[in-house]
């Protein structure tokens, strides 16, 4: 299973993410993390950020490889960065979700303007990337990140993959 935990910057997608991931015990796939194993940070052309993309596409299929569940962590503003994985799980019959995580802008400035262990983004990268984000056309479950709801908004992920298993 792929679950695609998309989102912009600032609205606590990463966060989300990884305690996903120790909750149902997944590899845990971040962008800002394989940036700076790259060695890319600062740099964001359509090239960079496939370099990034593609490396994350592959510690997924390692990941899948040996069964265990992938939760890859990036704003997936991009149609075409999703396609990567929609094609990663086709190519080994895997299920694919995504959840998207949103905050208030408020919020998210507020989350912008202190420093942050491994992102580069600031509230110019948020909008930005807001400006440019490509629809979804993909069913996913939309979350509401605040400061004090994160195991809510846990269950109710869990609660959707669990329901999606079933269909």
């Amino acid at each position: 299973m792929i679950i695609l935990v998309a989102g912009l910057p600032g609205s606590g997608k990463s966060y989300f993410a990884s305690q996903l991931a120790l909750k149902i015990d997944a590899s845990y796939i971040n962008s800002d993390l394989v940036r700076k194993a790259l060695g890319t940070l600062g740099k964001y052309t359509f090239k960079d950020k496939l370099e990034v993309y593609s490396k994350m596409v592959s510690l997924a299929e390692s990941s899948l490889r040996k069964g265990r569940p992938a939760i890859v962590d990036a704003t997936f503003y991009l149609q075409s960065t999703r396609n990567m994985f929609i094609e990663l799980a086709r190519k080994y019959a895997s299920v694919i979700h995504m959840i998207v995580v949103y905050a208030d802008e408020d919020l998210i400035k507020q989350r912008l303007s202190l420093p942050r262990k491994d992102s580069e983004a600031d509230f110019s990268v948020y909008k930005q990337v807001k400006m440019e984000f490509e629809g979804l056309t993909f069913p996913h479950l939309e979350l509401e990140s605040t400061d004090d709801n994160i195991e809510t908004m846990l269950n109710r992920a869990v609660n959707y993959l669990e329901s999606k298993s079933h269909e």
